[in-house]
């Protein structure tokens, strides 16, 4: 019995032995081959040997670390479908504008009309009280009373008068009837008021004045019951045919614009951005900041554009042909920016770039990649998750910056 005994000790002695020679070798060809054991959920648990994680306790998996040094990662099928890997070719193009100007509609100053008092007098009434209010031309604006145009109507009608019992015999009487009537008309009154003061021979010294033309009422600069001399301002209409848009420009930007350019005018409230062009840049900076204003004139045919309404404007590029990457392929880090190129089959490179000018929806691309090279667009930082969760190292650790 007790030879038995020892027999299965002695054998259980040399798988011990024989286990531990096996696991060495692994441990020895796993050390050849650059392979160490990490976290899956926390990859900065790095051992040379299995065990379990200090943090969690999870197993430690292995780490191959061959593509460590030149940053290369292959995927399976299943992977680059679950993490939705795509990619784009690099092109050459023109980078659009990143800057973005912050600016305000104001009415075109050039289809302003003023609106002033024709004589001195008396305002009796005011139809329109309300700025904002669109007036169609010939419509009542205000009520004047006035005795200079009481004076003025009689004198007409004397001469209407004399014309029609003298003219005949002495033809100069027309020229002081064609006179009367273009003193009223200077003074604001229309061929049909005229007409029908010459009807009735009714003298009035109130006199209803109405819109030269059509526009919208920006300003009311008088009240009922106020004196207002001659060439008194009463009220401002503006034509909405057109509208400016003003923008404030930094020094730097100045150069990026000039008048004559077209830009893109994105008003708030409307989805789709219109063209409009620059027809001023201010010489000078505004007093006590740092910006200039740029204007630039939006076609208004329907009037859906108004005064007060916040617009961005959008200044051309002037950055000429770059090598153009979408922004999203671009990861940036401590270490500077890279991109992903396909260099085969499930088979992506981590390559250092030089970025230039950037801009919402592209990246140019100074030195790195060239044109056509295959660059990831989407799951970029789920292969430099799964670089750094493989590999255990950073992919762009091995290149210069």
């Amino acid at each position: 019995m007790k030879r038995y005994r020892n027999i299965v000790l002695l054998v259980l002695a040399l798988a011990t032995v024989a286990c531990q020679s096996e696991l060495s070798h692994e441990h020895d060809d796993a050390l050849a081959d650059g392979t160490t054991y990490t976290c899956p959920m926390h990859p900065q648990v790095v051992q040379q040997e299995p065990g379990t994680c200090p943090v969690c306790h999870m197993d430690l998996v292995p780490v191959s670390q061959s593509g460590k040094d030149s940053g290369e990662l292959m995927l399976s099928e299943n992977q680059m479908l679950l993490g939705n890997i795509k990619t784009s070719k690099v092109q050459s193009g023109e980078l659009a504008s990143n800057a973005i100007l912050t600016g305000k509609l104001v009415l075109d100053e050039t289809q302003t009309d003023v609106i002033s008092s024709r004589a001195a007098g008396r305002v009796e009434r005011l139809f329109q009280k309300e700025t904002g209010q669109q007036v169609r031309k010939g419509q009542p604006l205000y009520e004047l009373y006035s005795e200079e145009l009481l004076t003025l109507q009689r004198e007409y009608l004397l001469a209407l008068k004399q014309q029609q019992e003298l003219g005949t015999q002495n033809p100069r009487f027309a020229s002081f009837l064609k006179a009367a009537k273009s003193k009223l008309l200077l003074y604001g009154l229309t061929e049909g008021q005229i007409r029908t003061l010459g009807k009735t021979e009714q003298l009035s010294p109130r006199i209803t004045f109405v819109a030269p033309a059509a526009g919208v009422i920006t300003e009311i600069a008088a009240a009922e019951g106020q004196y207002v001399a001659e060439g008194a301002v009463l009220y401002r209409l503006g034509n909405l045919g057109s509208i400016w848009v003003e923008a404030e420009l930094y020094p730097q930007e100045v150069a990026a614009v000039q008048a004559g350019d077209n830009v893109q005018v994105a008003v708030q409230g409307f989805s789709k951005s219109v063209p409009a062009k620059v027809t001023f840049i201010s010489p000078e900076l505004r007093q006590g900041s740092q910006v200039t204003v740029l204007r630039a004139e939006l076609p208004n045919k329907d009037a859906q554009y108004l005064p007060g309404m916040q617009a961005n404007v959008v200044l051309p590029g002037k950055n000429g042909a770059a090598l153009l990457v979408p922004t999203d392929a671009v990861i940036r880090d401590g270490q500077g920016s890279h991109v992903w190129v396909k260099t085969g089959s499930n088979t992506f490179q981590a390559r250092m770039v030089t970025l230039g000018e950037a801009s919402a929806d592209n990246a140019s691309i100074l030195s790195g990649v060239k044109e056509n090279d295959q660059v990831v667009t989407s799951g970029a930082y789920l292969l430099y998750s799964e670089f750094v969760l493989k590999k255990g190292a950073n992919p762009m650790a091995g290149h210069n910056h």
